[in-house]
């Protein structure tokens, strides 16, 4: 991922100004080390730091339309950019760029062409013609973005926090799937598919189309020109995605250049299950895998630079982005720019162990609306910046959109966890890929249960956690949170450590406001915690939370897992049937 920064219509275009926008987007050089560039026009300003994937010799930004009226900043990946050119015939491209489309779609369609890009961005485009401008971010918001207002009227953008934070009097999350414009003043939704309000569908499940759709989300982000690779925790989502990605992987412009093996990472301490099923799954589908190990200490050592690059105070976000973090600055040292990562699945599917527990189909549905509206916040935030603190792109194959609009109008009764009838969590999408006649995966993989990222690298990491945070915060300290932290107020000893870090590098009110609080347990939304009065007891975010689900339970309930027949093909798929359901005994 790039990052962006624009300054516009700001009371000063003086030399220094410009110097100090310059000083500003060096805060984001670490998402876009291979080149900087800025426009200056009046008193707007756009700069962009560039990570090179697609047409790294000519690509760099910002970005023009034939005239140079018209000037574009961009963050993110058109996927469907070749499709669109050729629907721009009267235009001459500067760059053989996925987002030199941008430019020139604004030229024929005005504003009212954001829907129409198949990808993941978040973009500034100034119109030098009238001095107006627009900006917008991608659907779910993959692409990190902020927006922020100064005192002499001055609008500005950035990728992160740090790029604007202490030059705007105010300054919030700008929102997924809107556009600001300077000609309205404000905010305008330009993604409005039919499950955003929340109204349960009825289309019925068939599993072939939810493997076709996913199939094509995956391969169109094999879009690159530059070596990448998969995250592969053994789990059910990073595997699906590094199947997919093995099958497909030598027909693309990568491959031809450098190689068809496909290179795996997967992070954990010693012993932790992510390794053991990573490993496992590299062997079955023969990736040329890496296995990065790190101590408690590690990334105990690593959390306030996780805290600065991630800008969030959030529990489960800081728990899990600080393997993904260390993680990345291996992967990156390999010469990999790119990489593949299995987020948002639980999501879209209800895959979250805390899912066993959904009353009715309805609840479960309007669940997942919540939680996909909320990626932002969260597993989004973590994989964006986590990664891109070392100039590494992630991307992301469920959050595609027309996947997304796939499984979301699925009849919500197809995807509830019936224990009694064989289906656990994400049982479509499992049903989905359980191909007889040439497997995606070994069956105890693809039936393997959820382990939140931040539980899969191993127990004893939260744990670790847990104990360094209360030797750092005493009892005293926790009986005055509620004064000290009014917003959010820390409720347990880790909590207090992180926000402490937090508002060291981020002061500001505005900044504390874009982090999100309320109650959870093993990543469920506040409304959530109602479906079982237990979990008042044990709100935590990790997945040992869900008590009477989790085969690791923090309760230490025994679980066995019963295996029942396997099943056959598709096409003959038995609608109640499935493999390790997890049990109370």
């Amino acid at each position: 991922m790039c990052g962006i920064l624009a300054v516009l219509g700001c009371s000063d275009n003086s030399q220094g100004k410009r110097v100090r926008v310059l000083e500003l987007s060096l805060a984001l050089r670490h998402r876009g080390p291979d080149w900087s560039g800025i426009y200056q026009h009046g008193d707007n300003y756009l700069a962009h730091e560039r990570l090179a994937i697609v047409d790294p010799d000519s690509g760099d930004q910002p970005l023009f339309n034939e005239d140079k009226t018209i000037s574009v900043t961009v963050n993110g990946e058109i996927y469907n950019h070749e499709e669109l050119r050729k629907g721009l015939k009267n235009h001459k491209f500067r760059t053989g760029s996925d987002c030199d489309v941008i430019s020139h779609l604004y030229e024929e369609h005005g504003e009212n062409f954001v829907d129409m890009l198949d990808g993941v961005f978040s973009f500034v485009l100034l119109d030098t013609k009238d001095n107006s401008f627009m900006v917008a971010r991608d659907a779910i918001g993959v692409t990190s973005l902020y927006i922020g207002w100064g005192l002499d009227g001055s609008v500005w953008i950035s990728s992160e926090m740090k790029g604007l934070h202490e030059e705007c009097e105010h300054f919030e999350v700008f929102p997924p799937g809107h556009l600001y414009s300077s000609k309205s003043g404000g905010f305008k939704q330009w993604y409005n598919p039919p499950w955003y309000n929340e109204s349960v569908p009825s289309t019925p499940y068939e599993p072939l189309a939810v493997r076709r759709a996913f199939e094509d989300a995956v391969t169109k982000r094999l879009m690159s020109d530059v070596p990448f690779g998969v995250l592969l925790s053994g789990g059910l989502d990073s595997s699906l995605v590094a199947s997919i990605t093995a099958r497909h992987l030598a027909g693309t412009k990568a491959a031809k250049r450098w190689g068809s093996q496909l290179h795996s990472f997967c992070v954990g301490l010693e012993g932790s299950p992510d390794l053991k099923a990573g490993k496992e799954v590299a062997d079955y589908l023969g990736t040329l895998h890496h296995e990065f190990h790190f101590t408690v200490q590690d990334g105990i050592d690593a959390v306030e630079d996780v805290i600065y690059h991630v800008e969030t105070y959030d529990v489960t976000t800081i728990r899990a982005s600080t393997p993904m973090f260390l993680m990345s600055r291996k992967i990156k040292s390999l010469g990999v720019k790119m990489v593949l990562s299995g987020e948002g699945s639980d999501e879209i599917f209800g895959g979250y162990l805390y899912f066993h527990k959904a009353p009715n189909k309805q609840e479960f549905h309007q669940e997942t609306c919540r939680k996909i509206k909320a990626l932002h916040k969260y597993d989004c935030l973590r994989a964006n910046k986590a990664t891109s603190a070392f100039g590494l792109e992630a991307r992301i194959p469920f959050l595609d959109k027309e996947f997304i609009n796939t499984v979301m109008s699925l009849d919500p009764e197809s995807k509830m966890i019936k224990p009694e009838e064989g289906r656990i969590e994400k049982w479509v999408l499992r049903r989905a890929f359980d191909d007889e006649e040439r497997p995606y995966l070994p069956k105890h993989i693809l039936y393997r249960q959820k382990e939140q990222f931040s539980d899969g690298v191993g127990y004893s990491w939260i744990d670790g956690l847990k104990s360094h945070a209360a030797e750092n915060v005493n009892d005293k300290m926790m009986s005055n949170a509620a004064h000290i932290f009014p917003h959010n107020t820390p409720l347990t000893k880790e909590a207090y450590y992180y926000r402490m870090i937090f508002e060291r590098f981020f002061p500001q009110n505005s900044a504390r406001l874009t982090v999100p609080g309320g109650a959870t347990v093993a990543c469920s939304t506040a409304k959530a915690v109602e479906w079982d009065a237990n979990w008042s007891n044990n709100m935590d975010p990790s997945g040992r939370a869900a008590i009477g689900v989790h085969l690791s339970a923090y309760d230490g309930n025994s679980k066995v897992a019963v295996s029942l027949p396997p099943l056959k093909t598709v096409e003959d798929m038995p609608m109640m049937m499935g493999q390790g359901v997890v049990i109370q005994t």
